[in-house]
Order: structure tokens, then sequence, then C-alpha cells
């Protein structure tokens, strides 16, 4: 049984994640909406435990790291998937929106990987796995800012993994494509899902990951729907 923090978990892949894991394993998920966050709690009938925590918010990811800390006293597995999309010209973009995006999507990933980080490393062990996007490895037109803080995460994810190795620390960039969540629908866009993959198979990606033993390392895992 390991101790799984996932960011972003009342919703989308993270609630999926914590539907899987929740079984067997203790799992406690955060997000900075409480609505969801307790009908998600309710809806996986009390096997998670919740916490309403901004990630682009210093105080409160530190506060909510320390509670679980003291309560569960480790973090096995930390799972950045927290995410916000955005899409159109720049020119068109909301600044608002545009800052969100990047406090959520890249100094989130930061914020929360940095809080449980040291407790880890003090162990000589754990996972994190940064829920990343194909968007962190290609361009496209209307999506500069999206792209820009999934590119973030790639540097981010690259560079933290030789230097959170030396404690034990293994660190995955996790890739996948379009996925069959509401992400779109909740923006009003309407979008093809028949190229989208089933969250159940990131599931088993993450699943496969945070099972290998400690010293056996995936730096990054891509996973896509190809239709024939």
């Amino acid at each position: 049984m390991k101790n799984i923090l996932i960011t972003g978990g009342s919703d989308g892949l993270g609630k999926a994640l914590a539907n899987y894991f929740c079984k067997n394993n203790k799992v406690i998920i955060v997000s900075e909406n409480p609505q969801k966050l307790k009908q998600t709690t309710l809806e996986l009938e009390g096997s998670v435990e919740g916490f309403i925590c901004d990630v682009s918010n210093v105080e409160q990811v530190k506060t909510t790291v320390e509670k679980i800390i003291k309560k569960y006293k480790t973090i096995d597995v930390l799972i950045n998937n927290a995410g916000l999309q955005i899409q159109g010209a720049l020119i068109d973009s909301d600044y608002d929106r545009i800052n969100k995006v990047i406090n959520v999507n890249l100094t989130g990933v930061i914020n929360v990987t940095k809080a449980v980080l040291s407790y880890m490393q003090n162990n000589k062990s754990g996972t994190i796995i940064n829920v990343n996007s194909q968007a962190g490895l290609y361009s496209k037109a209307e999506r500069t800012v999206y792209h820009a803080s999934k590119w973030g995460v790639t540097g981010f994810t690259k560079c933290l993994q030789p230097e959170a190795s030396k404690f034990g620390v293994r660190v995955t960039d996790l890739l996948p494509g379009k996925m069959k969540t509401n992400t779109f629908k909740n923006m009003g866009i309407e979008k093809s899902m028949d190229d989208a993959v089933d969250t159940i198979y990131v599931c088993k990606a993450v699943d496969f990951i945070i099972n290998l033993p400690n010293e056996v390392h995936i730096p990054e895992l891509g996973i896509k729907h190809i239709l024939n």
C-alpha cells in the first residue's frame, strides 16, 4: 500500500486515477474547487481524502503538504495532474486566463514538487509523475500559452530527473495525447474524440511506473490512441 497524492484529483484524469488507485492504496486528492472535491470524495465512498488547495498558491501548498505528512507520515507517490486548457490566438487571449494557465500548469507543478521532494529525499525514496501532454513536445498555432506551459513542464522534469535521482527519487514525464475527459466540452469546444485515449489506459501506465522497483526509472512515457 502506498500513500498517493494527486493534484487536480476531483475531475477528469485526476478523478479516474483516484478511483483506480484507492482500492489498494491511501489516496489523497487536492483541488481548488470545494464542490467538486466533496462530490468526488462522496462518489468514491470515502476511500479517498480530499484537501482544498490551489497549487498556484505557495502558502496553501506548503500548509496542505504539511498536513498530509503529519497525518500519513510519508508521500510515496506524487502525481502532478492539475491543469487548465486555453486556446485561441494570443492576441485574443485574456491576460488573467493566461496567468492562471501558466500558474497552474507550470508553477503549480513546481510548487507541489518542491514541497513534497524534501520529504522524499529524506526518505531516499519516492516517485513523482508529472502529467504533461503531447503539447510539451510539439507546436501548434493558437495554442501558444498552453504549449508554453507544457514545454515548461518538459524542461522542468528533465532537469529534475538527475537532481532527484541522487536521493533515490525518480521523476517521470507522462505525455498523454487527447484523452476521453470533459476538458473540451467544459470549454464549449466541439471536438471529435474518436482518436482520444481512454483514461483507464493512462491509469494503467501510471500503475506500471509506480510499481517498478525503485531503482528502475522511466524518464518519459508517451501514450496516445492511433486510429486504424
